[in-house]
């Protein structure tokens, strides 16, 4: 199988079982990011997270393949692409719970900062937010075709990201950095 097709020169791609859309279109914008966020993820695995989170992490990348595919296919019922719901859901807070008991309680807001594994996880956490946000604009282009779960899963995985930038800088004794106001 051939990389390159040449069918995606003139600025146009096809979707998965539907028809070919521009490459600026709501819904690759949407799986785009989602992708994005995918390579961002294993970015920050490179940094060397602890091994709790970094198998968190890969589980969460596996399942943004699954996301991305739904968001790709014009109807994916009659693929058999729903698959990201409410059992995900319920394990990115079981997981923020988890890590959310050895961690001080937040006084304040803190600054996207620490060692390079936790700043990897912050900027993936900010991708998470733009893909959630390309959801909803899809979501309110084509209606229930996609469903509702993708867009609690990402704000979950939003705070999942968080939480686990700051257990990274904790387990390294660095801390949250609070903000300060100017």
């Amino acid at each position: 199988m051939k990389i390159y097709t040449r069918s995606g020169d003139g600025g146009s791609t096809g979707l998965f079982g539907g028809p070919r859309v521009e490459k600026d279109d709501v819904r690759i914008e949407a799986y785009g990011t989602v992708d994005e966020l995918n390579a961002v993820l294993g970015w920050s695995r490179s940094a060397g997270l602890p091994d709790a989170i970094d198998g968190q992490v890969e589980q969460v990348q596996s399942e943004l393949f699954s996301l991305g595919a739904e968001l790709a296919t014009p109807d994916p019922d009659k693929h058999g692409l729903r698959v990201i719901g409410s059992d995900h859901i319920e394990r990115l807070e079981f997981w923020i719970d988890d890590a959310e008991r050895s961690l001080p309680d937040l006084k304040s807001f803190i600054l996207p900062a620490g060692d390079e594994a936790s700043t990897r996880l912050h900027i993936a956490r900010g991708v998470c937010r733009r893909a959630e946000r390309r959801v909803v604009s899809l979501r309110r282009h084509v209606g229930d075709a996609i469903s509702e779960d993708l867009v609690i899963y990402l704000n979950r995985l939003s705070d999942f990201l968080f939480v686990q930038a700051r257990a990274a800088n904790h387990r390294t004794g660095q801390g949250d950095q609070p903000w300060r106001k100017p």
